[in-house]
């Protein structure tokens, strides 16, 4: 890996000494720029030095002025207007004509295995511009995406470094991997923690089965393909981007104060009949303030340098990346570095070749995983440090084993450290066969190690934080996947017909290795000392284990058009994977097939002015999904200590079969129906597209429950078991025009709506419970069942509070205290048991919004980006996880009951593991939001001052990310994921933040 490095900077410091010659040749063009037709100026035309982000605008009176290489060309682009590359020459003066055209039309769209202009396009396919992606503090470059692409739900972790979960148009899938594939040049990937945003040039999201299926066994959650930057003719281009900025956390709990925690803890301790554990309240005074104590104000920087060019028969692109990152909890860090460098090569006029190759390093220091639970249930009446320098310990003031602990005690003496390292990239060559063939073959690879080391030393905190053996944990995974594809393209134009027709084979190979160590007794003198041989060698341990999963496919795919009005695009793609040899159908063959009607382009719409374009488009695919576990029909045996008999007085070691299978199990299958229409009005200012969808997923795999009676370690068995469908319509319009002024904007705005609904399930209406997280009293908070969503809340439904032992009396719960909360008898039979409960809530959204404004004036610029969700709920596990003497909120302190007619709402303080933390009502809250997500301020210094100073563009930015979330929900963020059937349960969620930035980017 240090070679790798080491070799990619000899490049950059090479790129670099080549800068002096690129600049000496830059002149000053000028010009005007015109209307063909009416020979009218035209203000606010974009004009781009070719290859790189260095442009300017005309004037109110269409005049402009740049400087750029003397062999520099130039790209014109207006809305309305086609645009127009034209060579500089050594011309110091260019003037030129735009004409009009359909700009919807030309627009390129990154698909399966290719491109297509947009109007082509009979699918549903949402596009991100790099550039957009990169305007925001996000390190992952999926955390951008929220609100900028309707049916895409994106719920960020918060915590540096994490991967967002995204989820297009709806659950796709429940067990296995649900999440989506990821095309990187033609890769294929779990997902991209190691991808710089910068590195992006654009990014498709293929929503529809039509245009999914063209990746079959992976495409049931959804295809995200993204294109990194590549090289262009031209002369040397150097830019730099670098950020510096902090995150706060935003929306902080108030909880009770240690005269308010006194208080509760008192009413708690009466509730049992005990007696009181704090004599008096006030004298806690305010106590410790948890949260403030192990909060910080973060620092971020990002910094990322690339050197772009090339000449006519090749071309180069490098970038360096590095982002440090401090969580908002001490101690935690998180530092990322990259290199890219891809090259193509014109070796022949027929023959092209290349390869791209990007290495990442990615070194944390993590925090416990219980953190944030400690942080809201640790006592405030305990000290973080006594006078003489030694831990508060809530052994001290009898709280109990629910809260014994000292936060910052813990933060002190956790030890973690991950180390991630990854290579990968493709290499491809591409043939130009008789003209109208073209066959391309590529060959990628991801190779990637994951390193955890953790270690606990001896040490003695409190009375429940103490070790008294040190402790090292080693653990180690490891990738190697690798994808070889080859493809062969025939596109003719014949007449007024348009044909492209594809064929393509792929083999694939995934494995994956883990080794996970263990040794006791390990002296500690620093971090680099920390090895396992130092241990005691009678207390060591090793397990390991991996997987390999291979292969094989074939597609193909028809394109067709007839004069650009009639539109036909036919996939079919067969996937054979091993997982599911000798145990269900091997193949699975995934079919789809797409029309399309441009009615604009009629003659009867000829005379019209309304629209510039409209079409109806129609699609109807199948694609699958492979993400289940290797061997799953193959019944395994389980061999430990437990299992001895002893023969003739020696030991045998026995075996158990301790899970079930299924006896055979086939490919969960997704079909897709789609219909919608595209429109463009007043010149192509106004953009439309609008659709209405049906995702049914049919023989899904689910986890039904069986007996452990039988003898199993799980009380579940895997199988085709239900079938499932997600519904809903999307919506987007844009608006871009540039007035008089030279004022240019776009407005876009984009809504999904999406119902979730399960339709059969094999075992029939006998539910599927799950969402235990955080339920003290071994609840379990949802459930799936058939004619409801898939986790979907479930419990009690609150009726009020209990206020005396009269009204107790006169209900079904004889066995309440005053303060308990009182369940509605839904059954009506006078007794309150589990046949009593009902659907509380859905964790799956119904409505996905957001809105992105874009504006440029003379040297400013402004892009904002709102985004939002309707229509879901959370379940506050938070409230009712309780072991003891736990703290409550503030809001709880003000609103509980504590006496007759002090509430009506709020339960009095004794939770717990009694009947009022059982899922109900109570706990499940409005998940709705609307989040100001992004807003950019840039100003770019004139041209004809940076370029004294031997540049091509100087830009400042002052940004913030999150500064605004208005909700209703009393935890930190309403923004809770979690896997299907567990989804939307708050227990232990990473705080929402806001990150605030400066920035430059620097030219040259």
């Amino acid at each position: 890996m240090k070679r790798i490095f080491t070799r990619i900077s000899v490049l950059a410091a090479f790129c670099l000494l080549t800068i002096n010659v690129a600049l000496a040749q830059n002149i000053t063009v000028k010009g005007k720029v015109i209307d063909g037709g009416d020979k009218t100026s035209l203000p606010g035309v974009t004009i781009l030095i070719k290859g790189t982000q260095n442009g300017t605008q005309t004037d109110e009176n269409g005049n402009y002025s740049i400087s750029a290489p003397a062999n520099a060309t130039l790209v014109f682009n207006f809305v309305g207007y086609t645009a127009l590359e034209q060579a500089v020459n050594n011309q110091t003066t260019l003037n030129v004509s735009l004409t009009s055209s359909t700009q919807q039309l030309e627009q390129v769209v990154v698909v399966g295995y290719g491109t297509q202009r947009k109007i082509d396009v009979t699918g549903s396919v949402g596009t991100v511009k790099g550039e957009d992606i990169s305007k925001q503090a996000s390190v992952n470059a999926i955390s951008a995406l929220q609100g900028k692409v309707a049916g895409v739900t994106i719920t960020n972790n918060g915590a540096p470094g994490s991967s967002p979960q995204i989820t297009i148009r709806g659950t796709g899938t429940i067990y296995g991997n649900t999440g989506v594939l990821y095309v990187v040049d033609g890769v294929w990937y779990d997902d991209i923690s190691f991808l710089n945003p910068a590195d992006i040039e654009n990014l498709s999201i293929l929503k529809d089965a039509s245009s999914q299926s063209i990746y079959g066994i992976r495409a049931a959650n959804g295809v995200v393909l993204i294109t990194t930057k590549r090289g262009t003719k031209g002369l040397a281009t150097i830019t730099y981007n670098g950020s510096v900025g902090y995150k706060v956390v935003t929306n902080q709990i108030e909880m009770a104060n240690a005269t308010e925690y006194a208080t509760l803890i008192n009413e708690l301790s009466a509730s049992s009949g005990a007696a009181k554990l704090f004599a008096n309240p006030e004298s806690y005074g305010v106590g410790t303030n948890w949260y403030n104590q192990v909060f910080r104000n973060a620092l971020q920087t990002n910094h990322q340098l690339s050197v772009n060019g090339g000449g006519d028969k090749s071309t180069y692109n490098f970038s360096l990346g590095y982002t440090n990152e401090d969580g908002i909890v001490k101690k935690q860090n998180y530092q990322r570095y990259t290199a890219k460098l891809s090259n193509d090569f014109q070796i022949l006029a027929p023959l092209k070749i290349g390869y791209t190759v990007s290495g990442t390093a990615i070194k944390s220091n993590d925090i416990p995983s219980s953190i944030f639970r400690q942080l809201y249930a640790a006592g405030p009446v305990v000290p973080v440090y006594y006078a003489d320098g030694t831990y508060g310990d809530a052994n001290d003031f009898s709280l109990g084993g629910g809260n014994n602990f000292n936060p910052q005690a813990t933060i002190d003496f956790f030890n973690q450290k991950s180390l991630n390292y990854r290579i990968n990239g493709n290499v491809y060559a591409e043939l130009t066969i008789a003209k109208n063939f073209t066959f391309k073959t590529s060959l990628g690879g991801d190779f990637g190690q994951n390193e955890v080391r953790a270690y606990i030393p001896v040490y003695k905190a409190t009375q429940g934080q103490q070790s008294t053996q040190s402790q090292l944990d080693v653990k180690r995974d490891e990738t190697r996947n690798w994808i070889i594809e080859n493809t062969l393209t025939y596109k003719n134009t014949f007449g007024a017909h348009n044909l492209t027709v594809l064929a393509g084979q792929t083999a694939q190979r995934r494995k994956s290795y883990f080794l996970n160590a263990t040794a006791f007794d390990v002296p500690y003198s620093s971090d680099g000392d920390l090895y396992l041989t130092l241990g005691s060698a009678d207390k060591r341990s090793v397990t390991d284990g991996g997987a390999l999963t291979t292969y094989a496919s074939y597609f193909g795919r028809v394109n067709y058009s007839f004069k650009d009005r009639y539109l036909l695009n036919a996939t079919l793609r067969a996937d054979a994977a091993s997982q599911f040899f000798g145990g269900g159908d091997l193949w699975g063959y995934f079919p789809s097939v797409g029309a399309g009607w441009v009615i604009s382009q009629e003659d009867f719409m000829k005379d019209q002015t309304v629209f510039n374009n409209l079409k109806l488009k129609a699609s109807w695919g199948k694609v699958g999904n492979a993400g289940v576990p290797i061997n799953p029909t193959t019944l395994t045996v389980t061999q430990n200590g437990g299992y001895v008999a002893i023969f003739n007085g020696v030991a045998y070691t026995g075996k158990n079969v301790s899970t079930l299978v299924p006896s055979f199990l086939n490919w969960e299958r997704t079909t897709g129906t789609d219909v919608g229409f595209e429109a463009a009005f007043l010149k192509n200012r106004l953009n439309i597209e609008a659709g209405f969808y049906n995702k049914r997923t049919e023989q899904a795999i689910f986890e039904i429950p069986v007996l452990t009676s039988i003898g199993t370690s799980s009380g579940n068995q895997i199988g085709n078991q239900a079938d499932f469908q997600n519904r809903g319509f999307e919506f987007s319009a844009t608006w871009r025009d540039t007035n008089e002024s030279g004022l240019a904007y776009s407005i876009s705005g984009n809504l999904g709506y999406n119902k979730n609904k399960v339709l059969s399930v094999v075992t029939g209406n006998n539910p599927i419970y799950a969402g235990g997280a955080g339920l003290s009293n071994g609840g379990l908070a949802t459930r799936t069942i058939q004619g409801g969503a898939i986790g979907e809340f479930y419990g009690y439904e609150v009726a009020g509070i209990f206020q005396n032992a009269a009204e107790i009396a006169a209900s079904a719960q004889k066995g309440a205290k005053p303060g308990d909360f009182k369940y509605v008898d839904t059954d009506g039979n006078g007794i309150i048991n589990g046949n009593d409960r009902i659907v509380l809530g859905n964790p799956n959204p119904t409505y996905s919004y957001g809105l992105s404004a874009n504006l440029a004036y003379k040297n400013f610029d402004l892009t904002v980006d709102i985004q939002g969700l309707a229509g879901v709920d959370v379940y506050n596990a938070n409230i009712a996880s309780r072991f003891g003497n736990e703290n409550f909120t503030k809001d709880f302190y003000d609103n509980r009951w504590h006496g007759e007619g002090t509430s009506t709402t709020y339960p009095s303080v004794n939770l717990g593991t009694t009947a009022n933390s059982a899922p109900n009502s109570f706990y499940v809250e409005d998940g709705s939001y609307i989040r100001l997500r992004n807003v950019q301020l840039g100003y770019a210094l004139p041209s004809l001052l940076v370029n004294k100073w031997k540049m091509q563009k100087l830009r400042f930015f002052l940004d913030a990310q999150n500064p605004v979330t208005l909700f209703g929900y009393k935890g930190f963020t309403p923004e809770v994921g979690g896997t299907p059937t567990n989804a939307g349960i708050d227990a232990n969620v990473y705080p929402l933040q806001a990150t605030y930035r400066f920035g430059v980017q620097v030219t040259f």
